[in-house]
């Protein structure tokens, strides 16, 4: 008899062809056309292999596809899946495939039922003819058909087994024992049997040198249907052949054991992997993007993840279609985002090229006018307004650029042509503006009468000077400043006298551009005014709220009463501003 733990590794023992490798789709298709054709009956393991590597390949492919058609400068937003042959014709197979197991189940469960009942029937006939001696001796002949019939029938319910075989067991020991007339023949069978139960013993024994462990463990089975089959041994010699067979199966089964809780320890290992991998593609899933280059770089990333994620084996079975779910649907999300964002950055693309597309035309209508002032500003606005346009696909937006600057180029090189005149006149203008910081220079340390006022008229015949050369301007106008400044120093000079002293001199400069452009100063310095008024009203206010007690709180009101004096300040100067243009218009 088996104890359970042989029964468990009976029951859960497993074909090496249900973990078989394939390369390919096609592969994996024909062994699925094979198994219809030649109307197989794989077992639930090879079924499920079949279909979790098919598709392990199937999404790999697609991926490639898709990753290959962008890089290419496909469009994302007509990207599609096309109808895959092979997995319709996979899907054929395999819908067969469950038919047929669904039948032959059912016609294997009818059958082990029927089979139970038979042997149940063989159980009682026997029991009845091992009542006494005598019915032992009348009914040997049929006893021995009924002992073939038990052979030749085959599988029982799994969870019935045991108990059957043993209930038979117990009742044919009982009819051998009860056995007087025909003793020959019973010594007979129990020699035979003893025979054939101790050459089942010794292949049990040499099975232990078997290198291959399932293939052992599959011929022992084999072993114990022969041992079931095989009749009992005289009384004495029972529990002692059977005490050796067991020992030398449990070799076996010690060692089969032993090797699926190695190849699960390997199937959890790979289970934390490939956890593992699914957790870095959710990662880069839930990474923001932020453009192109980031989407391109973790594309790559999950696509070697992808490479590495088909090097790692099978996870245990209850986990590895799952595990390979969740990895398929984080790739799935990844790649539909990427999709998205290609397809908004195309039509980002499309505004942007109707954008710059505008900007070009502007330009090349401006790039014969001969208001060089007016256009030039204009374009120079335009040129602005480029850079603020996100990117258009590289080749167009080469060709944009290009006719882009070619326009603007044209209008201010025909600029430069028409002041060619002017650069002796912003050279001239240069050395008169030079010659007026000179003099203010002399002034420096020289006590002497009415120095302000020759300050003020120097500062006015700056300003009324011309241009000067672009690449002097700021230059000169540091050294004028400077200047000035130490001169109003050492004359004791407000800073505020000076700004008042410096708009004034401009302001004549301002009425030679016209009323228009003066009335627009003064708007512009009464809302001003307006402003630093409502700002110092403000400041009051607060003010009235807060108290002087605490140290802090004499900081701050100190802090605020500095910046409501300098707000004053500020006013009063707008203040005077404004009465000199006043005074202007009156003179």
């Amino acid at each position: 008899m088996m104890d359970s733990q042989e029964k468990a590794l009976l029951e859960n023992a497993t074909d090496d062809t249900s973990k078989k490798t394939y390369k390919s789709k096609e592969e994996i298709l024909k062994r699925a056309t094979d198994i219809v054709a030649e109307n197989e009956t794989p077992d639930k393991e090879e079924i499920d292999n079949l279909k979790t590597t098919f598709y392990k390949l199937h999404i790999a492919e697609r991926d490639a596809e898709q990753k290959a058609y962008l890089e290419n400068g496909g469009d994302p937003n007509t990207y599609q899946v096309l109808p895959d042959p092979v997995e319709e014709a996979f899907k054929a197979q395999m819908g067969v495939i469950k038919e047929r197991r669904a039948k032959l189940f059912l016609e294997q469960e009818q059958e082990k039922q029927e089979n139970l009942q038979k042997k149940i029937d063989i159980i009682e006939k026997i029991k009845a003819m091992a009542t006494s001696p005598d019915e032992a001796n009348k009914s040997y002949q049929t006893f021995k058909e009924l002992q073939q019939q038990w052979k030749e029938i085959k599988s029982v319910p799994a969870e019935k087994a045991n108990e059957l075989w043993r209930n038979y067991q117990l009742y044919v020991e009982q009819f051998y024992d009860l056995l007087k007339l025909n003793s020959e023949a019973r010594e007979y069978d129990f020699k035979k049997n003893l025979e054939l139960k101790e050459k089942l013993c010794e292949n049990a024994e040499r099975l232990a040198e078997e290198k291959d462990t399932i293939s052992a463990f599959h011929q022992l089975q084999e072993l114990h249907q022969e041992y079931r089959e095989i009749g009992p041994v005289s009384k004495e010699l029972r529990e002692q052949i059977w005490a050796r067979f067991k020992a030398a199966s449990s070799v076996i089964n010690k060692r089969h054991q032993q090797h699926f809780e190695e190849m699960r320890a390997n199937e959890e290992e790979n289970l934390a992997q490939k956890t593992a991998l699914c957790e870095k593609v959710e990662s880069l899933v839930a990474a923001e993007n932020k453009g192109a280059a980031d989407w391109e770089k973790r594309t790559k990333e999950i696509i070697d993840i992808q490479a590495e994620w088909k090097t790692i084996g099978f996870a245990p079975q209850k986990m590895n279609v799952k595990i390979f779910e969740r990895f398929r649907t984080a790739c799935d999300i990844f790649f539909s985002r990427k999709a998205e964002f290609f397809k908004g950055m195309k039509e980002k693309y499309a505004q942007n090229t109707e954008k710059k597309k505008a900007l070009v035309e502007k330009a090349q209508q401006l790039s014969e006018s001969t208001d060089w002032k007016s256009t030039a500003d204009k374009l120079i606005a335009l040129q602005k307004e480029w850079k603020t346009i996100g990117m258009v696909p590289r080749k167009l937006g080469d060709k944009l650029w290009n006719d882009f600057i070619a326009a603007c180029n044209h209008f201010f090189e025909a600029r430069s042509a028409a002041h060619a005149d002017t650069r002796g006149e912003e050279r001239e203008n240069l050395s008169k503006k030079k010659a007026v910081i000179a003099k203010l220079k002399e002034m420096l340390g020289k006590a002497q009468d009415n120095a302000a006022e020759t300050i003020k008229q120097l500062i006015e015949e700056y300003n009324a000077i011309g241009h000067v050369p672009f690449n002097e301007k700021d230059k000169l106008y540091t050294q004028f400043r400077e200047t000035v400044d130490k001169l109003y120093k050492e004359l004791n000079i407000s800073a505020a006298s000076q700004k008042l002293d410096d708009f004034k001199s401009n302001l004549k400069n301002l009425a030679k551009k016209g009323v228009d452009v003066v009335d627009n100063e003064r708007g512009k310095l009464m809302r001003r005014y307006e402003a630093l008024k409502s700002e110092i009203q403000t400041y009051e206010n607060n003010l009235g709220f807060l108290t002087a007690k605490s140290k802090k709180g004499n900081s701050l009101v100190d802090e605020m009463n500095r910046k409501v004096e300098k707000l004053k300040d500020d006013m009063q100067l707008v203040r005077q501003k404004i009465k000199a243009i006043d005074q202007q218009e009156q003179d």
